[in-house]
């Protein structure tokens, strides 16, 4: 079947000038032509702007991506291997950027001070500030954080005590109930749990049950957190880290 070069732009999601560009250059050029000279675009052709498409997701240069598919020894199969190889390390670097970045917001609301090498030892050789325009076109740049962010900097001294007083409170009623025996598992304990959330939820990002899963497996993977409940009482952070799941279980 045959495909106009605007019936293809539209399904490839690119402009015809970009499909004009690509012919112009020899990336991908029509199989054929009408007799009027328009270009007409078969299977094999949308097979290629398929991998043309991958590739330049991953950031290739056009000049490397002709030089990768128009390369003998390279199949179809090949091809979808290596940038299934290639957006797995992809996805593998977002998680731990991710990762760093509910660390820096729990933090944050702790009050528990990161030292340089701990805030950027994740990106290793990764560029943040090359990368954040592409961040936030894509991903939308870390949006809770910069919530967090938006909303710290607009507090008083008044509110920030009003937040230390509200923890403090949460957490002598946890340590009570804790204390008292009471199951992990238990209405009351998971009803802390949820009252932990709406904390974070009140003054500082929208914490869905998963993110908050997330931070209670931090604070058992992350010595720094778990010293900051087990220095409130022995044992509060598997506690804690348990309730939290246990109430976003009873809840989804």
């Amino acid at each position: 079947m045959a495909y106009t070069v605007g019936q293809v732009a539209k399904a490839a999601r690119v402009t015809v000038r970009t499909l004009h560009h690509y012919d112009e250059i020899g990336l991908l050029s029509p199989s054929g032509r009408t007799a009027a000279g328009y270009r007409r675009y078969d299977d094999a052709d949308l097979e290629r702007l398929q991998h043309i498409r991958f590739y330049r997701e991953l950031g290739f240069p056009l000049e490397e991506i002709a030089a990768i598919l128009d390369d003998p020894a390279a199949d179809p199969a090949a091809h979808l291997r290596r940038q299934h190889e290639l957006l797995t390390g992809r996805i593998g670097k977002l998680q731990e950027i991710l990762t760093a970045i509910e660390l820096a917001m729990e933090a944050k609301r702790m009050n528990i001070r990161l030292t340089p090498e701990e805030r950027f030892e994740v990106f290793g050789d990764f560029d943040p500030d090359a990368h954040a325009e592409e961040a936030e076109r894509r991903w939308g740049g870390g949006e809770a954080y910069r919530e967090s962010n938006r909303r710290a900097a607009r507090y008083s001294k008044d509110d920030w005590l009003r937040i230390k007083a509200e923890n403090e409170d949460w957490g002598r009623r946890f340590v009570a109930v804790m204390a008292a025996g009471a199951p992990a598992d238990s209405p009351e304990t998971m009803a802390l749990a949820e009252e932990h959330r709406q904390i974070i939820v009140r003054w500082f990002y929208d914490c869905s049950y998963e993110v908050h899963t997330g931070l209670a497996d931090m604070y058992l993977a992350d010595p720094r957190f778990t010293a900051h409940y087990e220095q409130i009482a022995p044992g509060m952070a598997a506690y804690l880290s348990e309730a939290i799941h246990a109430n976003a279980i009873s809840r989804a």
